[in-house]
């Protein structure tokens, strides 16, 4: 069998060289560039941010099992390459064949009409990280932030661990949390913080939410004001249009993060399990608002 002309053979080449530094922080920020490792991901950039990916990269028996993958990019994606299995995994141990080089754009809240929020104050494992934004993604919420010290969304475990919802909802790194809490309120968004010690139960206030009779008009918008008599108790409104606040992994919420929310909810363990894994639990809260503010 010939050797194809177009196929990239040669695992030692600057170019495989320079992918290959994109798993590396200070070439991330030099370049203004990412990695966007394996199928689903690379998928979700080509269909959803085309014009940021400036080269696709596919072995030719990746680019016969994921077609699709083929076909969304012709004509949107500006250099696609096909490239032996050694050239893909001298430049990411994790592309399964698949590989993207995308540039990396600062992601900025919605400017209105937010209804649900992730701000993670100090998220420094990034597979944690990653989870919690695929949970965000699927929850339907409009953005997660990041407080300062967190681990940068571009980071490749951070990528691998969204399976593509980073190219879904903005991830916004912010140098003043507090600041950027306080407009999240202005906006019309309460702001809740989750841990362990809440006072409020997320259960009592999830069933308050799907048991409690309906506003009279239940077109109104997320973020209006409900009726008194719609309450059946004097606690935090899952209806309301939110902003989780979720502590580190190891540490929780510090004392001036737990004062930025206007409560604190637990998620209550019902077994014999000490604690629950961050994303864990924000996946439980996300979903609990997002069912909640259905029923508007």
């Amino acid at each position: 069998m010939t050797e194809r002309p177009d196929l990239l053979t040669n695992p030692r080449s600057d170019r495989v060289r320079m992918v290959k530094r994109l798993s590396g922080r200070s070439a991330r920020l030099r370049h203004g560039q990412l990695l966007v490792e394996g199928p689903q991901g690379v998928r979700e950039a080509v269909r959803h941010a085309p014009e940021r990916v400036r080269d696709l990269y596919l072995t030719v028996d990746a680019a016969e099992r994921y077609p699709e993958i083929l076909a969304a990019a012709r004509g949107a994606v500006a250099h696609i390459h096909l490239a032996t299995a050694e050239v893909l995994s001298a430049m990411s141990g994790d592309a399964q064949g698949v590989l993207a080089v995308v540039r990396a754009e600062p992601a900025r809240l919605p400017t209105g009409g937010m209804h649900l929020v992730a701000v993670l104050p100090w998220a420094a494992d990034p597979g944690n990280l990653g989870t919690i934004v695929r949970a965000a993604d699927a929850a339907g919420a409009d953005a997660v932030v990041l407080g300062p010290g967190s681990v940068e969304p571009t980071n490749p475990k951070v990528v691998r661990s969204t399976a593509g919802s980073l190219f879904h909802l903005p991830v916004v790194p912010v140098e003043d949390l507090a600041d950027t809490v306080t407009s999240l309120r202005s906006g019309g968004v309460q702001v809740l913080a989750a841990a362990a010690d809440g006072e409020w139960d997320l259960d009592t206030l999830a069933d308050e939410a799907l048991l409690a009779p309906l506003p009279a008009d239940s077109r109104l918008p997320a973020e209006s004001r409900l009726p008194a008599d719609s309450r059946l108790v004097d606690g935090p409104d899952l209806r309301r249009p939110t902003a989780w606040l979720f502590g580190n992994e190891a540490h929780g919420l510090r004392p001036e993060e737990r004062e930025l929310a206007d409560a604190v909810v637990g998620v209550p363990i019902h077994g014999l399990a000490e604690s629950l894994n961050v994303a864990t639990a924000a996946t439980l809260c996300l979903y609990a608002s997002a069912r909640a503010q259905r029923r508007i």
